[in-house]
């Protein structure tokens, strides 16, 4: 692996244990067989849903994604609005794999990923179909080309997401926002949609189940997943980033960066991982030219239908 790639601390021993109720075994099998269910749907239906108008669409995109996380029995909370339509670039702190369909169920997008997702059995075809825009990102000489198809995309007036920390945390903690992606907002001057994403036991304090962090097996988090009970997964539209208000990326970085941290401060006071010392992390330690590319990344446009809603536990 290049030495530029990001990285967190963040590993599955320290991080995605669980605490608290757990579903019976056959119980958390049947939860995959829904999801696996779902994945297959997604991937026949694809090709003539995109064909439907942007409105139909997407509404399909928030239908299908909200209940792929509700099969892994995840209750979903939202907070804030999406505010008018028209393209945007929307940046997230990073957990899991799940905040793919976390986000689409919101607010559908279309994602950066990196190109290893390609090869992912039955998810990777899915993520194609759905007009995921893939990186290289061991190749930083196509980082100018990712940017000028994501600068195209919001100037066709889609939707872009992208995790900006460039790699998983488990949600206790959080890295620096690249700030390549930011270029695209700039040259598309397309506003800046903040998003926090938390995954919450019921009292409140960070689940570690659905983090999928270093070198976790893609197989051992869906178990994880499965098994635990009590999970809210909780999506927070902060406030949008006009175009024009800042003129560097560095600082528009910064900013989006600030808003999402200011709210998971507000959730829970930040702490210090194993291995992590409580100065700058070796995320911090940026170039304009790496790329925002981390473990899943995505792509798609649509509003969500209300401010605020729960889906049913």
């Amino acid at each position: 692996m290049s030495v530029w790639l990001p990285t967190s601390p963040c590993t599955p021993e320290a991080c995605a244990g669980h605490e608290g109720r757990t579903a019976s075994v056959p119980h958390a099998v049947l939860r995959l067989i829904g999801a696996v269910a779902l994945v297959l749907l997604g991937i026949l239906g694809a090709p003539p849903v995109r064909l439907l108008p942007a409105g139909p669409r997407h509404a399909v995109v928030r239908a299908w994604s909200a209940a792929l996380v509700r099969a892994f029995g995840i209750r979903i909370t939202v907070h804030g609005s999406p505010g008018r339509r028209g393209g945007r670039l929307l940046v997230a702190n990073h957990i899991s794999w799940l905040d793919i369909p976390l986000v689409a169920a919101v607010m559908p997008s279309r994602m950066l990923a990196k190109s290893d997702i390609r090869a992912w059995p039955v998810l990777g075809r899915l993520a194609g179909r759905a007009g995921t825009l893939f990186i290289e990102r061991d190749r930083i000489r196509a980082l100018p080309a990712t940017v000028t198809t994501m600068t195209r995309a919001l100037l066709a007036g889609d939707r872009v997401a992208v995790f900006p920390e460039g790699s998983t945390w488990c949600g206790r903690a959080q890295g620096a926002f690249r700030r390549a992606a930011f270029q695209s907002a700039l040259d598309a001057k397309a506003p800046v949609q903040p998003v926090h994403l938390a995954y919450l036991r019921p009292d409140g304090s960070p689940a570690g189940a659905p983090a999928f962090v270093g070198d976790d097996p893609l197989t051992a988090s869906l178990w994880r997943i499965a098994r635990a009970r009590g999970i809210r997964a909780e999506v927070t539209l902060l406030p949008r980033i006009p175009p024009g208000r800042h003129t560097d990326r560095r600082d528009l970085a910064a900013a989006a960066q600030r808003a999402v941290t200011d709210r998971a401060s507000e959730r829970t006071p930040r702490t210090a991982l194993p291995g992590q010392t409580t100065g700058p992390s070796a995320t911090d330690r940026d170039s304009a030219k790496r790329p925002a590319a981390s473990v899943h990344h995505w792509v798609s446009s649509s509003p969500a239908t209300a401010s605020s809603f729960r889906t049913p536990s």
